[in-house]
């Protein structure tokens, strides 16, 4: 199965941004306490998904996914609703945070989603927050919409393969709410890697989990 995301920049797009966003910032800095809104991008990715192999390679796992809409809010996200799909994912996945090597989050630099984010991984992970290494690509590529998912889920499988992990751009004072958390910052960090949590929230309260593995 063939799983595709793309997306472009469009009127309709900017139209929907200016309503909840009406100064552009000059760059996105997730998680930072001076970030001041997202940038737009575009962006398409494809996987091919199998449950055997058939002889190809294989570049990851994906132990399990989580979906859930929390209808909080339009623009607002619930840490909540996070925090549960989080849990849920972990669950079906047949893991524990502390055995997360790499948080993808979906870190768009906003406000209100940052800090939603960072409180509901706080609640989860709790005194394990300091185990996985932490990055957000957003900060390099800009929100790319529909294609942000699976862009993420791309980025992930080569961190996994290759034990490298690029850093969130920008971020140089961490919110409260991310305290603890190991941020990878200024350069690319290098350690093994086996399991990635994959975060990406839409509008609406819809949180979406993934668990990948590296390929065995």
């Amino acid at each position: 199965m063939v799983v595709a995301g793309v997306d472009v920049l469009t009127e309709t797009m900017y139209g929907l941004l200016e309503r909840v966003q009406p100064v552009p910032p000059t760059r996105v800095r997730p998680f930072d306490r001076d970030r001041d809104g997202v940038l737009m991008g575009e962006g398409a990715a494809a996987v091919v998904l199998s449950r055997v192999p058939g002889g190809r390679p294989v570049h990851g796992l994906v132990r399990d996914v989580a979906v859930n809409c929390d209808a909080f809010h339009v623009t607002a996200p619930d840490p909540a609703g996070i925090a549960e799909a989080i849990r849920e994912a972990h669950s079906r996945g047949g893991v524990k945070p502390a055995d997360i090597d790499l948080l993808m989050v979906h870190g768009t630099g906003t406000l209100l989603n940052d800090e939603a984010e960072a409180t509901a991984l706080a609640d989860v992970f709790g005194p394990d927050r300091d185990k996985p290494l932490v990055t957000a690509t957003k900060s390099m590529t800009g929100h790319t919409s529909g294609a942000s998912g699976l862009l993420n889920l791309v980025v992930t499988l080569r961190c996994l393969a290759e034990g490298r992990v690029p850093p969130t751009v920008g971020l140089d004072d961490p919110v409260d709410e991310a305290e603890g958390f190991r941020f990878v910052t200024g350069e690319a960090a290098h350690r093994p890697l086996t399991v990635a949590q994959l975060n990406a929230f839409g509008f609406g309260g819809i949180n979406a989990v993934a668990i990948l593995e590296a390929a065995r």
